[in-house]
């Protein structure tokens, strides 16, 4: 049994701490674009729908809107959902920063972005995405919009992130996720106050109040600076 952390290194091979040298620098450099601009609205959704769809054009309102009230869009930069959110806010001159990552298929930076930064990982990614929001907004989307809300839901539920506003954009599309919920609720695996981490909602009006409500930090300033996980108040 390893006793220090020492010992733990002395026991990783050169291939691991490669690989470790790797993950840290991928965080390190989306934790420093997140450090260049105050905490803004993160939006979620499919980089596969077509900017005519009627998700992308709430997307692109959603956009507009938030920028005419200041407030910073962060998106994963990509098509779909991120590029009509992007696009709403770039038009009118709004700050639009995206968190793009590395994939196989479809993963493009889109024309409408101010900032940018291509991530290797995921998790590196996600964090970025997160340490970013003031709040969240999560369209419809596929496996990774269900594994980025997921985790932010679980991080929030077990307080090892700050509770902030999140909207499920879409009612018709999120009712089956609501369904789910109610099952989870009534076998006991949830508690009913975990249904109120979110709120699903066609109003995007409902996300620019809250992040008016918020108001505007400093670019110095982030939520989790300070910030102590359930595990350490024990």
């Amino acid at each position: 049994m390893l006793k220090t952390e020492e010992e733990l290194l002395k026991k990783l091979s050169i291939a691991d701490l490669e690989r470790a040298n790797a993950y840290a620098k991928d965080l390190g450099r989306g934790l420093q674009i997140v450090r260049s601009f105050p905490q803004g609205v993160t939006i979620f959704g499919s980089a596969r729908l077509s900017q005519d769809d009627k998700y992308c054009k709430l997307a692109y309102n959603l956009g507009k809107r938030l920028a005419e009230n200041g407030h910073a869009v962060i998106t994963g930069g990509g098509p779909g959902i991120m590029e009509a959110a992007s696009h709403g806010a770039y038009e009118i001159g709004g700050r639009t920063i995206g968190l793009n990552i590395t994939l196989a298929h479809e993963q493009f930076p889109n024309p409408y972005l101010t900032d940018c930064l291509t991530f290797e990982y995921f998790f590196a990614r996600k964090v970025s995405l997160a340490m970013a929001a003031k709040v969240f907004a999560f369209f419809p989307g596929g496996f990774g919009t269900m594994d980025e809300l997921s985790e932010i839901l679980c991080l929030m539920q077990e307080k090892k992130m700050p509770r902030m506003p999140v909207f499920l954009v879409g009612e018709s599309y999120w009712k089956g996720f609501d369904k789910v919920i109610g099952k989870m609720l009534a076998l006991k695996l949830i508690n009913a106050k975990d249904t109120a981490i979110f709120e699903i909602t066609n109003d995007i009006e409902k996300v620019v109040e809250a992040a008016n409500k918020i108001g505007h930090p400093k670019v110095s300033e982030n939520f989790y600076d300070g910030f102590r996980e359930a595990s350490a108040l024990v």
